[in-house]
């Protein structure tokens, strides 16, 4: 989620302030709609906490435990080094699959899914301990450990990625370096927390998440989408932004993969991330943006810490020519409306098929932060749907579909969030559409 460029300690408390009396008033407004429709619920006091302006997010208040996993993938098979920095007895550990969960997230400090081992006893801690433990042989996917002391939990969560690229022909990417960035965690104790959100320019990887380890905004952008994904049948590799890193170029992910899904908010990745994911796409790989404000900021790496650099539109690689739209706004979800169907929705045939909507219907809702179609967009860009005049500026968040002389199609939500929404039944329909057409050869 993108700010100024450099935020002062007093502009962020200001910001701070202005977002719990947000969150205050928006708990005694209903949501409607003109249409006399239901919208979604706006955002919770958790989510405005988080939306990147505050000068400090707080923590969980409920017993927690802090552990972490430095990498941001594992292998199955292999063994991964679990940090656990804190205090506590009769520690007990138990590993889950993110998604395989019966019911909903409900709070944002806690993570569901479904147990794939049985709690195993690892005794006790005195300020740092790290433990080796097993991966098992488990499907690709999103994973995290479960430690517990009492009533004290923590979690500890990593991408599974496939043994090798390509077992699916579809591959659901993690936002893991954008989900560091909003990691209002203080590490080193000096008072601020280790991210470019409460100045500076650098954040770190490789840390324990506040909120009992759960990455930031999980229960909205990246829940609902995994949970729909496993319980549906939907198959697919799992990967995190460090496996694209890995990846010697777009040729490669292109022999692996149909199908890329950006789920979450994507917001920051390196220039070999942007190179590999620009080369899939000229080589007719296809593409899903299901958030905004994706491929905004370039980053790079200093062994296990980020520097935010330039926006990529600024480095003459603006977003909008891969993704089709780009950022334009965020008002911390003081506005939301429906989506409005566009004539461009009528082709391809196959997008709105079982959905039930027709060019003017409304459905679902959007905002947050936005995206638009610019003058970098590509020309034969198609205007899906809309949320006009969503912040009361003139811009529209406009959701769009292109075609590629090379067969990639490349689909993008423009706002938050259609994974976010994909249990309701209009964007659960119009993203199958998506899933099937674009997985195929």
């Amino acid at each position: 989620m993108a700010t100024t460029d450099h935020l002062n300690r007093r502009e962020a408390l200001s910001r701070f302030a202005a977002i719990a009396a947000l969150a205050a008033a928006i708990a005694t407004v209903p949501t409607s709609s003109t249409s006399g429709l239901p919208l979604s619920p706006k955002l919770d006091a958790d989510e405005l906490q988080l939306m990147g302006y505050a000068g400090h997010v707080p923590d969980s208040k409920r017993p927690k435990l802090t552990a972490m996993f430095p990498r941001e993938s594992y292998s199955p098979g292999r063994n991964a080094q679990l940090v656990i920095t804190d205090r506590a007895r009769n520690i007990s550990l138990q590993f889950f699959r993110a998604g395989g969960e019966a019911k909903p997230t409900e709070a944002n400090d806690v993570l569901l899914g479904e147990p794939v081992t049985e709690p195993k006893p690892i005794g006790n801690v005195n300020g740092r301990r790290v433990v080796s433990v097993g991966i098992g042989q488990w499907p690709s996917g999103v994973y995290f450990a479960q430690l517990t002391s009492g009533a004290r939990i923590g979690y500890a969560p990593f991408v599974l990625r496939p043994r090798r690229l390509g077992e699916h022909p579809v591959a659901i990417v993690l936002p893991t370096q954008t989900w560091q960035a909003y990691n209002f965690r203080d590490d080193n104790g000096d008072g601020r927390p280790d991210t470019w959100y409460a100045g500076g320019s650098t954040a770190r990887l490789g840390r324990p998440f506040l909120n009992r380890g759960v990455p930031p905004h999980f229960k909205y952008y990246d829940a609902p989408f995994l949970r729909w994904a496993l319980q549906t049948g939907h198959n697919a590799d799992y990967l995190s932004d460090a496996d694209l890193n890995n990846t010697r170029n777009g040729a490669r992910l292109r022999k692996a993969y149909e199908l890329l899904i950006f789920e979450g908010h994507h917001e920051y990745v390196t220039t070999h991330e942007y190179d590999v994911v620009d080369g899939f796409r000229n080589l007719g790989g296809n593409l899903m943006f299901l958030s905004a404000n994706n491929f905004f900021w370039q980053i790079v790496k200093h062994g296990n810490v980020m520097e935010r650099t330039r926006k990529w539109r600024d480095l003459g690689r603006p977003e909008a020519a891969l993704i089709g739209v780009q950022y334009f706004g965020n008002d911390m979800g003081e506005h939301r409306k429906r989506w409005i169907v566009r004539p461009g929705a009528r082709s391809p045939k196959w997008l709105l098929d079982g959905t039930d909507l027709t060019v003017g219907a409304e459905f679902s809702s959007g905002g947050i932060e936005a995206d638009e179609i610019v003058s970098d967009s590509p020309k034969n860009v198609r205007l899906i749907a809309q949320l006009p005049n969503l912040f009361g500026n003139g811009h529209n968040a406009d959701m769009t579909y292109y075609e590629t002389r090379a067969g990639a199609k490349v689909y993008a939500a423009g706002a938050f969030t259609v994974a976010g929404s994909v249990w309701e039944p209009h964007v659960r329909q119009l993203t199958e559409n998506l899933w099937t057409h674009l997985s195929e050869d």
